[in-house]
């Protein structure tokens, strides 16, 4: 669906070395700046490029209802997304308030709100939803297969359009009522899991709802078979259409060999079934947080994923990525401006 070949296979091994030297070189011992190290080489390897440069930076938040909420696995009504979605278009929100301070492009997408948007007129919203909210999967699959690929080929193009407009780094974020729970739901059947060991308190639900949240995702892994199944079929079963815009937008990005930056818990599940479906997905991802909800570790863990902050958010939103983003513009700054031992004179150590 989505032809993506791995970073390495267009760069000769002096480039690699070259561009390893170039980062252990620099007057510091080498390894004293951490994780920005593996950050500055992933983003030089990503554009093929020992001066890579990040432009026009781009979040995208696809906002969706899920039919699942009716089983009561929210602290939240599900009219809170429609209202969600009026505060990120009148500037309120916390991604609002993140992307601004950073110079970010935001972009908020109707994926399948249960509200009429048409009366809208913003140059940021993109008001394309594939329904109005998926169905309760604890009775029917969310969604059928060509809602699924009507998602992912939508959430492609809007990635599309993103690029053709000068973007090449590209963060994602979501909002949805009951989104926890598909997140958790296509995690416990991707990697064989329970839903206990899945399911967590999402936007605060107490321990009693988080165990009617957990049944409810062990119940449709039985009913539908899904620690059996492909990654796609489970995002068509038990996932969300902001999810699958997510997968496609995500894939498409790295298809372009954007550098992909992926929020919380529900953007890493979406990240989880683009690694499903292509291979050489991760290799373009730079996780920006560890989320508060706690199947976040071990669902990164199971990607081998090392995420820039853990600073207990759980908001959703984009918001970690528009939080860490200033530490991936460091990591390229030292990259390209920091002196080398050699430029500067200075001995180097034993």
């Amino acid at each position: 669906m989505f032809d993506i070949i791995s970073p390495l296979e267009n760069v000769t091994l002096d480039f690699v070395s070259e561009l390893q030297d170039k980062i252990d070189f620099k007057t510091k011992p080498q390894g004293s700046l951490g994780l920005l190290e593996q950050v500055a080489f992933k983003v030089a390897l990503v554009q093929q490029t020992l001066t890579p440069v990040l432009t026009k930076p781009s979040i995208v938040v696809f906002a969706a209802d899920h039919g699942v909420a009716d089983e009561g696995v929210s602290l939240f009504p599900q009219v809170v997304t429609e209202q969600m979605v009026l505060n990120f278009l009148a500037g309120g929100a916390a991604i609002n308030c993140f992307s601004n301070q950073h110079a970010i492009d935001l972009k908020i997408v109707n994926a399948g709100v249960k509200a009429n948007f048409e009366q809208i007129d913003n140059a940021n919203f993109i008001n394309q939803p594939i329904a109005a909210g998926t169905h309760n999967f604890a009775q029917q699959a969310a969604m059928s297969k060509e809602q699924c690929l009507a998602a992912i080929n939508k959430g492609a193009d809007i990635t599309q359009q993103q690029f053709d407009q000068g973007c090449n780094v590209i963060g994602f974020g979501e909002m949805g009522i009951a989104n926890t729970t598909s997140a958790a739901a296509i995690m416990a059947a991707i990697l064989n899991l329970s839903g206990q060991q899945s399911a967590g308190k999402g936007t605060g639900i107490d321990q009693k709802t988080v165990l009617i949240k957990a049944k409810v995702i062990d119940d449709a892994i039985e009913k539908y078979q899904l620690h059996d199944a492909d990654a796609l079929t489970v995002l068509q079963t038990v996932g969300g259409f902001e999810i699958a815009m997510m997968v496609g937008a995500m894939l498409k990005a790295a298809e372009l060999s954007m550098l992909v930056l992926v929020d919380g818990f529900i953007a890493s599940s979406a990240a989880l079934v683009a690694s499903e479906m292509n291979d050489d997905f991760l290799q373009y991802t730079q996780f920006c947080h560890q989320s508060e909800e706690q199947a976040h570790q071990l669902l990164l863990t199971k990607m081998a994923a090392m995420p820039l902050l853990n600073v207990g958010m759980r908001l959703g939103e984009g918001s970690g990525v528009a939080v860490a983003y200033p530490l991936i513009v460091s990591a390229v700054s030292f990259l390209n401006e920091m002196a080398s031992f050699a430029d500067a004179g200075v001995s180097e150590g034993h």
